[in-house]
């Protein structure tokens, strides 16, 4: 359906404003789909990304810092997160041994269990995108890419979206 049908907007000030509100409309849909899958699961998006994370490490760690710098949602408190872990038993966190400030956090047999468990469910997401052809999905994801590399607006530079003519 059209965002005009879903939003009930008929009218918007150019294409780009129209796209800005289509990605945070399609991101909140695909949010929702997600946090519904994960539900099941007893984890949050969030949790689930830290698990991942940190069974790319295994049977390695990983610090706080680290599972910061490479979380989706740089918003989240990793520590909260990794204390919710632990208290599910799915990470388990130990001082390190070579500098007394850090914390070494690891997935344990019972996160790569769960993780292994939910992999069905997760690749079914990929379906939320079965309208795309797989050209259409790399055509979008170099587009978001160039979204978030292109020159950002200064707060000193007045904010205007400019009309496109085609």
């Amino acid at each position: 359906m059209p965002l005009e049908q879903d939003i009930q907007q008929r009218e918007f000030r150019n294409e780009h404003h129209k796209a800005i509100l289509n990605i945070l409309y399609t991101h909140n849909y695909l949010v929702g789909k997600i946090n519904d899958l994960f539900k099941d699961f007893e984890v949050t998006r969030q949790q689930y990304n830290v698990l991942r994370i940190l069974r790319g490490q295994y049977p390695g760690h990983a610090s706080i810092n680290i599972i910061r710098e490479r979380m989706l949602d740089n918003m989240s408190d990793a520590s909260r997160i990794v204390e919710r872990l632990r208290l599910k038993e799915l990470v388990k966190r130990e001082d390190s041994k070579d500098d007394k400030r850090a914390v070494e956090i690891t997935i344990t047999e019972k996160g790569l269990q769960l993780l292994n468990s939910m992999q069905h469910d997760v690749d079914s997401l990929d379906t939320m995108l079965q309208g795309l052809t797989a050209d259409e999905a790399l055509q979008l994801n170099k587009l978001l890419d160039k979204i978030r590399t292109s020159e950002p607006i200064r707060e000193s530079q007045p904010f205007e979206l400019k009309e496109v003519s085609s």
